[in-house]
Formats: C-alpha cells, sequence, structure tokens
C-alpha cells in the first residue's frame, strides 16, 4: 500500500532526527513535531511506536541497498570486499541510522516491511559468493556479515583504531574477506 504524504512526512522527519540526535531523540511527539503535525497523527498511520521506527529503519536499508549493488562484471571477491566497505562506511556516516536498522525487536513480526527490505542486502552477499564459488554460500555470507558488522561496529565505538593503532578498516576488512573468499 502506498504511503500518504503524512507518513512520508512522519518517515522524514524521523531520518532527520535520527542524523542529528541519535535513536534517543527519536519520540512520537518530537516526530511529530517535526513533520508538522499534531502530536496524535503518528499513532493515525502507524499503530505502534516500534512500527513507526520500522519505517524510518527501512529507509536506512534502502540507503544501504543503493550503495551495496555489485555490478556482475566484479570479481566476486572485489564485489564483496567493496560491499564491506560501503557497508562500514555506511556505519560512519550514519550511525544512528545504523543503530537503529539492527534492533531486533523491530525485525520481528514484520514490522512495516522492514524484513522485505532486509533481507536483499544478504541475497546480494549469497549472490557473490556463489559466484565465487563457495561452499554454503548463505552460511559463508551469514559469517562474513557477522565480521563485516563487527567491524563496522568496533570501529564506531573507536575499539579498533585502538586495537589496530590505524584509523583504516580497509585492511581488516580485506582479511575478513579472504578468510571467507580464500
Amino acid at each position: 500500500m502506498p504511503e500518504t504524504d503524512t507518513e512520508r512526512r512522519l518517515i522524514a522527519a524521523g531520518v532527520e532526527l535520527l542524523a542529528e540526535g541519535g535513536t534517543d531523540a527519536l519520540s512520537l511527539r518530537e516526530i511529530a513535531r517535526r513533520a508538522g503535525v499534531s502530536h496524535g497523527a503518528p499513532r493515525r498511520y502507524f499503530p505502534t511506536h516500534r512500527a513507526l521506527l520500522a519505517a524510518i529503519a527501512r529507509e536506512g536499508y534502502r540507503s544501504l541497498a543503493a550503495l551495496v549493488r555489485p555490478t556482475s562484471g566484479h570479481d566476486p571477491r572485489q564485489a564483496v570486499l567493496e560491499m564491506a566497505r560501503q557497508y562500514v562506511d555506511f556505519a560512519q556516516r550514519e550511525p544512528g541510522m545504523f543503530a537503529l536498522m539492527f534492533r531486533h525487536d523491530l525485525l520481528t513480526g514484520g514490522q512495516m516491511g522492514l524484513r522485505d527490505a532486509s533481507t536483499p542486502l544478504f541475497g546480494v552477499l549469497v549472490e557473490q559468493l556463489d559466484r565465487a564459488a563457495v561452499p554454503d554460500p548463505p552460511v559463508t555470507a551469514a559469517a562474513l556479515w557477522a565480521g563485516v558488522h563487527g567491524i563496522a561496529q568496533l570501529w564506531q565505538w573507536g575499539s579498533m583504531q585502538v586495537v589496530t593503532g590505524s584509523d583504516d578498516p580497509g585492511p581488516l576488512l580485506a582479511a575478513t574477506v579472504r578468510a571467507h573468499l580464500p
């Protein structure tokens, strides 16, 4: 079902607030104020606060999906490495959105099509691993994603910079990709 103008405004306001203040800034009242609607309006369009958060997170998945689309002509290993770099870059540029996108409570129950927006990203990774002829691409993709996500999260917290003494996650990403695509 297409979104109404008010739904789009509420989601856009939430995306803006998230970029400015992180997940703590996402109160229904503040989203409504920013969208220029009454404080009760979000409940008319989203059954719960969680549903509105899921709709906002869906925008993050759409943005991330636009970044991690490798072309079919690339070597799968290079394509996966580029996807990993884009993933970590996204986490650095959009820390609030990145945190919201991986809230398990929003993923359960198919809130606002969030699962439908998130699973194609995993499918792109599985396709690349299948092209690279790795055994059991879905399992390898899950392990690779866990590694890349861990690097992104630890990089956000500053932990990786401390232990590596570097401001460049590239070598860690390359090692992670090599470990799964020898």
